[in-house]
C-alpha cells in the first residue's frame, strides 16, 4: 500500500469534518500529507490531527493537484463547484453531500453493503448516502439477501446534530433556557426543539413527504439495487444531540423468523445486537450509539399482524457511521485498488 497518500478534508472544521480528521487518526490510514480545507473565513484556524496541529487552508484558492483522496462534508452547493475540480486533477472524491447520490454514473456506497460499487466510478466522484439511510441498510441488507424485502416501513428519530451546529447550539440554548423559564425562541428550527418533536426534516415535496423522507426512498433502491422495494418514510427530529434512531418494519418476500434475523444481525459487519426483552436489553442514542462505530439493532421482533414482517429498532451516532466514518471506509475501499 502506498504510505504517502495525500488527503484532503473539505469542510475540515464542520462536525463531520473533525470526526473525518479523527477517525483517519483513529484507523491509521495512510495519510503521507494531510490538507484541512474550508471557507475564507476559517482559513488559518489550527485543527488536531494525529497528535500535530494543521493550518486549514482556503478552499476557493488551493490548488487541487497531487490530491489522492478528498473527503467533502461542506454542502451540496460546494460540493458541485469544487468536487469535479479535485475530480479532474486526479482525486477520488468522496462526498457526503446529496449533490451526486441520485446521479446514475456515480456510485453510492455503504461499505458494509456494497462495497464493489468504489471501482464504477467514471467521474472519479463516490457519494456517501444520507445517515438515516445508511444505518439503516446496514442493517437491512442481510436480511434482503437472506430473504428479500419487498416494503419498509420506517420512522426516524433524527439527533439535532444531523442540522449541524447551529442546531446543536440551539438545542441547548433553548433547553437552559426554559428551566430558567425563558421563551425558547426558534432560530434553527420552525418551532421548538427542546423538550419537543418536529416531524420535518428538509423541504417539503409536491407529494407531502419531506426531501428527507424522499431519500430514504432513493437511496435505499440504488445502493440495494432494487427498484420494487417500497419504503414509506417518515422523518422526525428530537431534542438529541447525537445518534439516530429508527422504529423500523420491513415486509420480505419469503418467511424470515425473529431469531434468524437476529442470528443474521449477530454476524453482520458494522452491526452490534442488543436485543433482550428486558429494562435496558436494547440500545439507545446516548447510553450505546454516540461516539461509537457500530449500528446498534435491538427490539427484533416477528410482526405478529403480519406473516412475513419484521419489526427492529436501529440506533446509531449519525456523525461517525452516518458520515465520517463510513466516507473514511470507502477511502480504504478505494486504497484495496492500488
Amino acid at each position: 500500500m502506498n504510505k504517502q497518500i495525500k488527503v484532503a478534508v473539505v469542510g475540515a472544521t464542520g462536525a463531520v469534518g473533525e470526526a473525518m480528521l479523527a477517525i483517519l487518526a483513529e484507523r491509521n490510514f495512510p495519510v503521507g500529507e494531510l490538507v484541512a480545507l474550508a471557507s475564507e473565513r476559517s482559513a488559518g484556524q489550527k485543527l488536531k490531527f494525529g497528535g500535530r496541529d494543521v493550518v486549514v487552508q482556503d478552499l476557493a484558492t488551493f490548488d487541487p493537484a497531487g490530491v489522492d483522496i478528498a473527503l467533502f462534508s461542506a454542502g451540496g452547493s460546494i460540493s458541485k463547484e469544487y468536487a469535479p475540480k479535485f475530480a479532474a486533477a486526479g482525486a477520488v472524491v468522496i462526498d457526503n453531500s446529496s449533490a451526486f447520490r441520485y446521479e446514475p454514473d456515480v456510485p453510492l456506497v455503504v461499505s458494509e453493503v456494497n462495497p464493489e460499487q468504489v471501482r464504477n466510478r467514471p467521474r472519479g466522484i463516490i457519494a456517501n448516502p444520507n445517515c438515516s439511510t445508511m444505518q439503516m441498510l446496514v442493517a437491512l441488507a442481510p436480511i434482503h439477501r437472506k430473504a428479500g424485502i419487498t416494503r419498509i416501513n420506517v420512522a426516524t428519530y433524527q439527533s439535532v446534530s444531523g442540522a449541524g451546529r447551529s442546531a446543536l447550539e440551539e438545542l441547548g440554548r433553548q433547553t437552559a433556557g426554559i428551566l430558567n423559564f425563558q421563551d425558547p425562541d426558534p432560530q434553527r428550527f420552525p418551532v421548538q426543539i427542546a423538550f419537543n418533536l418536529i416531524p420535518h426534516i428538509d423541504d417539503f415535496q409536491d407529494n407531502g413527504y419531506t426531501r428527507e423522507e424522499m431519500k430514504l426512498v432513493w437511496e435505499t433502491r440504488k445502493i440495494l439495487g432494487d427498484d420494487a422495494i417500497q419504503v414509506n418514510p417518515t422523518a422526525v427530529r428530537v431534542p438529541v444531540f447525537y445518534g439516530h434512531s429508527e422504529a423500523v418494519n420491513v415486509e420480505t418476500r419469503e418467511k424470515i423468523s425473529a431469531a434468524e434475523v437476529r442470528a443474521l444481525l449477530q454476524r453482520a459487519p458494522g452491526v452490534e445486537v442488543v436485543d433482550e426483552p428486558k429494562a435496558g436489553g436494547y440500545p439507545t442514542p446516548v447510553t450505546h450509539a454516540s461516539g461509537r462505530d457500530p449500528v446498534y439493532v435491538g427490539r427484533i421482533r416477528d410482526d405478529y399482524s403480519h406473516p412475513r414482517a419484521i419489526n427492529l429498532w436501529i440506533v446509531s451516532d449519525n456523525i461517525r457511521k452516518g458520515a465520517a466514518l463510513n466516507a473514511v471506509q470507502i477511502a480504504e475501499l478505494v486504497l484495496q485498488e492500488r
